[in-house]
């Protein structure tokens, strides 16, 4: 008999078509080795795991490349600011330190109070691959429409930021793990949006799960200090995403590229700086 709750936790929540009987193609073996770990999804120390795992998995790559740019000095052709030097050993552990504070203080008690509220059931049907694919791209398209707004308020008001977003700025040369170098009302404020955005689009748990692997990995590459041939940027056509340059921009001048992913938004704004690499491979 197929489970077809609607209720999920933070992170895995329903989509409309979760009890379909329709083929889900290659998706459901993927979801059914999902679901036989249901009592794993089950657990509250679940979600604030899941955050911190794929957040430092994904910052991982950076960090050694980091590390290895004194040994390899062809990288640094790579670099978003080549003229500046990789985070040091105690900058790094300084980043680290304070990302496991965020989650073990902040993160972990509102998700156990979700958890709490909203008890785990997950659908026994994948979502379709055309499904899964266009709810990524909508969620993206509108956690980037919050973000911006959200950013936007948060510059343009210098009360918000002196007191809520300016921490996130405390290095103009970023690298992968200033991405969440922030204070508790900003992680809990854009979490919520990137909770609440699969929600209001009514999305399939694994269609909400792997946007969030999606918007996390977006947002270290945005913040990781590298630019390269392969960058998401680069891979999507028409300038539509800005990439790591496009960010870092941001960090160095605070007046332009307010939207985290795409352009959009900066470019109907006159935000839009353009980026400085563009053409360079």
């Amino acid at each position: 008999m197929r489970n077809c709750s609607s209720h999920s936790s933070v992170w895995l929540l329903p989509d409309s078509s979760s009890c379909s009987s329709t083929d889900s193609g290659s998706l459901q073996h993927a979801w059914n080795f999902v679901t036989s770990h249901e009592h794993i999804i089950r657990s509250p120390f679940y979600p604030v795991m899941y955050s911190f795992v794929v957040y430092t998995t994904f910052c991982l790559p950076y960090l050694i490349l980091d590390a290895l740019i004194p040994a390899f000095p062809a990288l640094k052709k790579y670099q978003v600011q080549p003229g500046t030097a990789r985070p040091t050993l105690g900058t790094v552990m300084h980043c680290l330190g304070h990302s496991v504070y965020n989650h073990l203080v902040f993160i972990f008690p509102v998700s156990v109070a979700y958890w709490y509220w909203r008890p785990v059931q997950l659908p026994q049907v994948a979502p379709e691959l055309h499904r899964l694919v266009l709810g990524i791209i909508a969620c993206l398209l509108l956690f980037d429409f919050q973000y911006f707004i959200w950013h936007v308020l948060h510059h343009k008001i210098p009360w918000l930021y002196k007191t809520f977003h300016k921490k996130h700025h405390k290095y103009s040369s970023t690298f992968a793990l200033a991405t969440q170098y922030s204070g508790a009302w900003e992680l809990l404020s854009l979490g919520f949006f990137a909770a609440a955005t699969p929600v209001m689009l009514g999305c399939h748990p694994m269609t909400e799960m792997t946007f969030f692997i999606v918007n996390i990995y977006l947002s270290v590459e945005d913040h990781c200090g590298y630019d390269f041939p392969w960058s998401t940027h680069r891979l999507v056509p028409f300038s539509l995403c800005g990439g790591p340059d496009h960010h870092d921009a941001h960090h160095r001048e605070f007046i332009s590229n307010y939207a985290p992913y795409f352009t959009h938004w900066d470019k109907l704004f006159n935000t839009y700086a353009q980026n400085s690499k563009k053409n360079k491979y």
